[in-house]
């Protein structure tokens, strides 16, 4: 299969965006999301977000979820962050893997990927357009379609430039999150 070609454009706002959010740290809660109960600060967790390519070098995109446990129900309950629910990498990563496999078969949106210098391989990309069938908001960009989540996040690293960093709240304003819903449990250990 011939590779796909890509404006370096196009993978330059996808890497900005992603990028953006390196070293974040997400360490907000208001109360238990199982039964609404006062909470306190448990720990932190390192967790990677991304990895993509620059100039044929892996980059690991990580941020940092403060854990937080329930005085009431003893849960251990991770910081809204913008992961989707058992998945280990950002929500931004599936939902371009989810909106390429839109107007495209699988493998093909995996080569996509790896054009773009975001690597996610061929099983992981089909694995998650099966368990995370949902509608994404999207826009077109160059002819690709795109996650709006991952030009929101563009525009707030370019925003922030290279030298400050980008605020949780930010990003999860980007992404449509919180990713914590009243009522929902959320594992102490995500696999």
């Amino acid at each position: 299969m011939k590779p796909p070609r890509v404006l370096p454009m196009l993978s330059t706002v996808v890497q900005t965006g992603l990028v953006a959010v390196d070293k974040v740290c997400f360490c907000e809660l208001g109360a238990c999301p199982v039964c609404g109960g006062p909470v306190s600060g448990y720990d932190t967790k390192k967790k990677v977000f991304a990895i993509i390519r620059e100039e044929e070098e892996e980059r690991i995109i990580r941020v940092t979820v403060k854990r937080f446990f329930c005085r009431n129900c003893d849960h251990i309950i991770n910081a809204d962050e913008p992961f989707y629910p058992r998945t280990r990498i950002g929500s931004p990563v599936i939902d371009l893997c989810l909106t390429l496999a839109t107007t495209m078969p699988v493998n093909r949106t995996a080569a996509y990927l790896d054009a773009m210098g975001v690597i996610v391989d061929r099983t992981s990309c089909r694995l998650y357009v099966r368990k995370h069938p949902r509608q994404i908001p999207m826009t077109d960009l160059f002819g690709i379609k795109i996650p709006s989540s991952v030009v929101s996040l563009s525009t707030l690293g370019a925003r922030a430039g290279q030298h400050s960093l980008v605020e949780g709240a930010d990003v999860l304003a980007a992404c449509g999150f919180p990713s914590k819903k009243p009522g929902r449990a959320s594992p102490a250990a995500s696999p």
